[in-house]
């Protein structure tokens, strides 16, 4: 599935989608705001690089980035929530990992995360990804569009609002 299907499908259910992102740097906001006509579904995203922008915007839990670091799914399902109470979107993504070239938190370049948020709660799935960094950043945008694709279509073990 592509961005443009992703914002048909949710469009077509009448939700909204935003985004949070840190390893992917704005480029799942740029795949959705690439479409045209994306306005009627996309409300918006965080580029959220730094933790400190996590945790003050986001509102992700210091205690939270303490005890399970930014890079793990925990933080992904968090910036998720974060970003869709933010921007009153009915469904959300969110990206953190490394793109490299060096570790992070003691987690290789390619260990990612991405998250899934939506009024009835939220999932994240962990990525480990090779090559270099653009193709890294490349690879969590479409895993995250993926993410979103098996959710409209029912494939994972939770409720969708708009759906069935």
């Amino acid at each position: 599935m592509t961005s443009a299907d992703a914002l048909t499908r949710l469009g077509d259910r009448g939700l909204t989608l935003a985004v949070a992102e840190s390893v992917t740097g704005g480029r799942l906001a740029a795949s959705f705001t690439s479409v045209p006509g994306a306005s009627r579904v996309f409300v918006g995203g965080v580029v959220s690089y730094a933790t400190a922008v996590k945790v003050s915007v986001l509102g992700v839990e210091e205690s939270l980035v303490d005890t399970e670091g930014v890079i793990s799914g925990t933080c992904a399902e968090a910036m998720a929530t974060g970003v869709r109470r933010v921007l009153g979107a009915d469904v959300s993504l969110a990206t953190t990992g490394v793109a490299g070239p060096d570790e992070q938190e003691g987690h290789p370049a390619g260990t990612a995360f991405v998250g899934l948020a939506w009024s009835g709660g939220s999932l994240s799935r962990r990525l480990s990804l090779t090559g270099d960094r653009s193709s890294i950043q490349d690879s969590v945008v479409a895993a995250a569009v993926e993410l979103l694709e098996e959710w409209l279509s029912g494939g994972l073990p939770v409720e969708q609002p708009g759906l069935g």
